[in-house]
């Protein structure tokens, strides 16, 4: 059997990484029924394993995607075009000296050089962004957990500087941080064991780990990583993005394909262009274009030469963040069989989220884990922590211990970080003798969000077992202010528009979490129920919008 980097595709060739014996795990403690944070303790802890324990597949469900009214669509792009007249009305007056223009510019010296700044980009942030600016980067002063502090800020220039006022907005509802199951917390009882690391290993490591930077914690932490995902090895990184971009380099490179998913992340698609392999993208979820990419990639090969290609490699998502949709991994799975390919898969939003134990779509889907070629998720989420992983099989994880620059050459992670890891990780096992029903409450609290918003009349997007309920707002106008109205009622939210999101499709998106209690979601809901389902407040925000863009 040969390593992921060297393995060429061909339709007869055999050694395909797939199909190796799961780790069987060791029997879990069952703690009794208790209650602990907030949380009832009922669940029984499943795991992953060969024959009948693993966990029943489960209906995936059809992802939502509803279509807006059509004089929403209207009225959408009738806001973008106003908003754009009323920028190139305002860059004349700049251009004359009648406005001030506090955007960075050209030297009239340097005139002549390649610009270092593209119109177009300058023209969309100081005549759009900067009108709803206010909406990003508030000054958090609190633990981010299901309710946080807000700094409360000001602006005397229209949002191109702020100033703090000196006061707190307190016991804000966070409803955009990722902190699917709870562990962004600051309780003392149950930080005890990532106290006792810190005062054994500090808080620095001042090392790569094939250097000095090596500790007995990290490959602890490895070891655990690949029993919870019942694989053969695992590889954690210090930071989520680079665990990405610095990796996809390490496998794929010059004569290999990657096949990418139309919504991957950036860090994916980063890591693609880095490698140097051709890309190509098929639309999202859709097995169709895929399998059509799959054939016309083995029948014609590389572009000129139309050899075959080293290595074809899927790349997809567990859950995609912006749309909240779960990947459609089983037909994934029988194309990649299919077509000889391998396939990477991203389970940042997904791993500790989705699945009866919180082992992310392989488990929901009750697949073997070992059939992914390469997992990768991120701590930074369900874990309450920071960094990343791979997985898979023992010589893939070997093979990027010496290849990959996020191995070789970054700094490793930080011991606290790493026991926080290792804490969350058994308490979801139950290995720690908790069993504290976080998963069962998030996925109670996704559910129950996601219903009733629909039986608003709602349009929101995604799989009703997703964490990530994107609420489309479509407006310009309505962008900033759902955010600032949400804040003044004390909910955070995190809305999203162009370039983020396709021009007509702005959005706030919610993250649910298992630390929200019923009576945090029913506030965001009767809130929304009162003031986004009116007409009238519809045009009322544009209105407002368009008399901003102005002033």
């Amino acid at each position: 059997m040969t390593s992921l980097k060297y393995r060429r595709v061909n339709v007869s060739d055999e050694h395909h990484l797939r199909n190796g014996a799961l780790k069987a795990h060791s029997d879990l403690k069952q703690g009794s029924n208790y209650l602990k944070n907030g949380y009832h303790v009922t669940e029984k802890v499943q795991k992953n394993g060969n024959g009948d324990s693993f966990s029943q597949p489960r209906v995936r469900g059809e992802d939502s995607f509803e279509e807006a009214p059509m004089y929403v669509a209207v009225m959408t792009y009738m806001g973008y075009g106003i908003v754009i007249l009323f920028g190139y009305f305002r860059d004349f007056l700049r251009a004359v000296g009648l406005e001030k223009c506090h955007q960075a510019q050209e030297r009239e010296e340097q005139k002549d050089f390649v610009p270092l700044y593209q119109d177009f980009e300058n023209f969309y942030k100081r005549n759009l962004y900067m009108r709803v600016r206010d909406n990003w980067n508030r000054p958090i002063c609190s633990l981010p957990g299901p309710v946080f502090d807000v700094m409360e800020r000001v602006s005397d220039d229209y949002n191109w500087t702020f100033r703090l006022t000196g006061k707190t907005i307190e016991n804000v509802i966070n409803m955009g941080s990722y902190n699917y199951l709870g562990f962004a917390e600051n309780n003392v009882d149950f930080l005890k064991t990532v106290a006792e690391e810190t005062r054994q290993y500090g808080v620095g490591v001042c090392s790569t780990r094939q250097e000095l930077g090596n500790l007995s914690i990290h490959e602890k932490l490895e070891r655990l990583v690949a029993e919870f995902l019942g694989v053969e090895s695992a590889m954690a990184f210090g930071m989520g993005f680079a665990t990405n971009s610095m990796n996809i380099p390490a496998l794929v490179g010059k004569g290999c394909l990657i096949l990418s998913d139309e919504l991957n992340h950036t860090s994916l698609i980063l890591g693609a262009r880095l490698s140097g392999a051709t890309i190509r993208v098929f639309k999202h979820n859709n097995m169709q274009s895929l399998e059509k990419l799959l054939k016309e990639a083995i029948c014609s090969g590389q572009p000129r030469t139309h050899r075959g290609w080293k290595k074809i490699l899927i790349m997809v998502e567990g859950i995609y963040s912006m749309e909240g949709s779960l990947v459609r991994l089983p037909e994934i799975l029988a194309l990649k069989k299919k077509y000889k390919a391998y396939l990477y898969l991203d389970e940042a939003h997904s791993i500790g989220a989705v699945g009866p134990t919180g082992r992310g779509v392989t488990e929901h889907f009750g697949v073997d884990p070992n059939e992914v070629d390469v997992l990768m998720g991120t701590f930074t989420k369900s874990f309450g922590a920071t960094g990343g992983y791979i997985a898979g099989k023992k010589e893939l994880v070997d093979y990027l211990r010496s290849h990959s620059h996020s191995a070789v050459y970054a700094t490793a992670m930080s011991p606290p970080v790493v026991e926080q890891i290792i804490r969350a990780i058994k308490c979801i096992m139950g290995v720690d003798g908790t069993t504290e029903g976080k998963v069962r409450q998030l996925s109670e609290n996704t559910r129950y969000l996601r219903s009733r918003l629909k039986e608003m009349g709602f349009i929101i997007y995604g799989n009703q077992d997703s964490p990530v309920v994107p609420l489309l707002l479509y407006l310009p106008g309505k962008v900033g202010a759902f955010s600032r109205a949400m804040l003044k009622r004390k909910i955070g939210v995190v809305v999203v528009g162009f370039p983020a999101t396709p021009i007509a499709e702005a959005r706030a998106r919610f993250c649910v979490s298992a630390a929200h209690t019923r009576e945090m979601l029913d506030k965001v809901i009767n809130y929304n129920t009162q003031h986004l389902t009116d007409l009238s407040y519809l045009l009322w925000y544009s209105f407002v919008f368009f008399l901003n863009c102005y002033s």
